[in-house]
């Protein structure tokens, strides 16, 4: 909040009258209040008027598709699946690209599961047994981290084993680890070109944008016509996915190395590559590690949507729950998920801070850390023997190869998660029920179908026309020109009126994630205490793949679209409660506690003071959870969230809506285009001085 200090009409100009002592007027906050009044204003009446236009045109001009009906364009890409289909072993395209590509990969992550998952031909076991795999993994853990992220490791896979779900894991493991290594051979080089390369830089981006915002079933059913389904498919999914994080990290760190230390190392006579190999890698080092943690993270939540396309691992437990809305069972997997991503992320970040040398935080270490660290390379020389030995009683005896899991036994834990999960579940519908239905009925009536009617049946130049309005002003240039050719790209595929459905509860779930953002995000910026204990809830949440969560979901509430809504909710929610959080956290303590002395409340402090100097984070906030939403809409189809999920999943289920699948994915790539400009226009435009 900014004050200055101004004379006001009774003291003459001159700050003179009654006391002498001038009266502080809060200009900074006036004028942005005054503007913010202002575009709301303009958007109040761009509403009223698109309202009383509707009254009276509504129903007409609509551009309604039946869902068995498809499009020119829709015959046009079902006649190229066609060409494809024909061409397959025939076409020098094929066979000589996307077939030797088919061929690499499927070899790839065979070589990692029968490693760790299946047997290879002809043999009873895999390579490794589950003590190897435990011994293995448990001594690299403790080598590039430390003893404790060693024994994490440790108790993590045992774990797995004792749900009963030691051979589904290890699948998700060895797909995870082939999507990675070809994610990171491809993606470190290009983060060190566009770190390098300015230009490079600027051509790569917008790619990466498109890679991530794009929902992953988009490109499903592409990736199945040109690969087949299986192992190749499900490994190419993950990467397109899980690659753009490497590459921006890497890009990052290498732009981040000081400049002098360059210069010097080139002034000494060192070449482009001495440079690179002998300075930005290894001063980019930590970055570059961060971005594998981030890469493998996003891997594993590929997991359940590579299972669609027959994707071996943990994924095909959580789809078979989903379609049985097994609540247990999907629980257990999901719980397998995050087990393993914690393990893994855990491994990588001590990686990271071990390659910082570490020696700055020596001093905060325990006596026995000291000690343990200062015995570190004999332990790890037992370690290693220990490890040997594991790994050869795992290749000899059939009791080291495969896990000792009795189902139903003492130690099934996966019996007594499923149990618990579904004994809260039941638990839940029983004591619950007029609140979950209340809820529904209330947020259903009051909120989504006002909204859907307004998008769904007004003519489609009416809606187009208040959207650019709204663009306008809310963005100006920056937001209007790629809302008029998202908007005309969406009449194009013919999906107008799905697109509109899809828009009206993308919009209705982003007001719910906001109101949740602001909310817990204001506590969590107030209190540390709050932070400490939700922040960890919030990074369950993101870990935790979203058909794991659906599965309750619908338990509750029934298919529909106010399933769909609050799965994609529970999936944004944590983003954007962590962005508001910050962005309150950055308000200058100084100021916060001028308003405290002044006599405001917490509530006037938070209302006029913190929200309003938070103001650019809260909108990057609704920017993401608009992103995160509509990344969603695939998955809202699969449990009756109706409009574009709906034709996306019919064109990957059903051969003659291939077409219509593939444009409904091409609709959503559009919504999120058009509304990811809008909100970054209006960031820039809030966060300009003045504004």
């Amino acid at each position: 909040m900014s004050t200055a200090t101004t004379p006001t009409a009774r003291d003459g100009g001159d700050g003179a009258a009654g006391s002498g002592t001038p009266e502080p007027v809060e200009v900074g906050v006036v004028v942005r209040g005054r503007r913010r009044l202002t575009t709301a204003a303009q958007v109040a009446v761009v509403l009223v008027v698109w309202i009383v236009a509707w009254a009276a045109l509504r129903g007409t001009h609509t551009l309604p598709l039946a869902p068995s009906d498809l499009t020119s364009l829709h015959h046009s890409l079902n006649d190229a699946r066609d060409w494809v289909d024909d061409n397959r072993n025939s076409s020098p395209i094929f066979l000589y690209v996307f077939n030797e590509i088919r061929v690499v990969l499927n070899a790839l992550s065979q070589m990692f599961m029968n490693l760790v998952a299946v047997p290879p031909e002809g043999a009873q076991f895999p390579r490794l047994g589950w003590l190897g795999v435990v011994a293995l993994f448990t001594f690299v853990a403790t080598w590039l981290g430390n003893l404790r992220v060693g024994l994490l490791t440790l108790v993590g896979l045992v774990f797995l084993g004792l749900q009963g779900l030691w051979v589904p894991s290890m699948e998700t493991l060895a797909v995870t680890a082939a999507a990675v290594l070809v994610a990171l051979a491809i993606g470190i080089p290009l983060g060190v070109l566009a770190g390098f390369n300015n230009r490079f830089d600027r051509l790569i981006t917008p790619l990466l944008d498109f890679m991530q915002t794009m929902p992953p079933f988009v490109y499903l059913a592409p990736l199945a016509l040109f690969f087949g389904i299986g192992l190749a498919s499900a490994v190419i999914t993950t990467l397109v996915f899980a690659a753009p994080p490497v590459i921006r990290l890497t890009a990052h760190g290498i732009r981040s190395v000081n400049k002098a230390t360059v210069e010097a190392s080139q002034s000494l006579g060192a070449t482009p590559g001495q440079t690179l190999r002998g300075v930005l890698l290894p001063m980019s080092r930590r970055t570059i590690v961060l971005g594998i943690n981030q890469t493998i993270m996003a891997a594993l939540a590929m997991v359940t949507i590579a299972a669609l396309i027959d994707g071996p691992g943990l994924g095909k437990n959580v789809i078979k729950a989903l379609s049985t809305v097994d609540v247990g069972t999907a629980f257990n997997a999901g719980l397998a998920l995050v087990v393993l991503a914690i393990v893994l992320d855990r491994t990588t970040t001590a990686m990271a801070l071990r390659s910082e040398g570490g020696s700055h935080t020596q001093r905060h270490r325990s006596p026995l850390a000291r000690r343990v660290e200062q015995w570190r390379r004999p332990l790890l020389g037992v370690g290693a023997a220990i490890t040997l030995v594991a790994v050869w009683l795992s290749r000899t005896y059939v009791a080291y190869a495969e896990f000792p899991f009795t189902a139903g036994g003492t130690w099934d834990l996966g019996r007594h998660v499923r149990r618990g999960a579904d004994s809260v579940t039941t638990w839940v519908q029983d004591t619950f029920p007029v609140l979950s239905e209340g809820l529904m009925t209330w947020v259903t009536r009051g909120i989504i179908d006002p909204l859907q009617a307004l998008l769904e049946t007004s003519p489609w130049w009416l809606t187009s026309i208040a959207i650019l309005a709204l663009a306008w002003i809310l963005g100006r240039w920056r937001a209007t020109v790629p809302a008029v050719i998202c908007l005309g790209l969406m009449v194009w595929t013919g999906l107008w009126q799905d697109s509109m459905i899809t828009l009206a509860s993308t919009l209705v779930a982003t007001l719910l994630v906001m109101l949740l953002g602001v909310g817990v995000g204001v506590w969590m910026g107030r209190s540390d205490r709050a932070d400490a204990v939700i922040r960890p809830v919030l990074d369950a949440a993101q870990v935790l793949p979203p058909f794991v969560y659906m599965v309750p979901v619908v338990a509750l509430f029934a298919p529909g679209r106010f399933s769909a809504i609050v799965a994609a909710v529970v999936y944004a929610a944590p983003v954007a409660i962590k962005i508001c959080a910050d962005g309150i956290r950055t308000v200058s303590a100084t100021t916060v506690e001028a308003a405290v002395a002044a006599g405001s409340t917490t509530s006037q402090v938070v209302r006029k003071v913190q929200l309003p100097m938070a103001t650019p984070a809260v909108t990057l906030a609704t920017n993401q959870g608009l992103i995160f939403v509509l990344s969603m809409v695939v998955m809202g189809g699969l449990v009756g969230g109706g409009a574009l999920g709906n034709d996306v999943v019919g064109g990957f289920t059903q051969r003659e809506l291939f077409g219509k699948g593939l444009a409904a994915g091409l609709a959503i790539v559009l919504l999120g285009i058009m509304l990811d400009r809008v909100t970054q226009a209006a960031s820039r435009r809030v966060g300009r001085p003045g504004r």
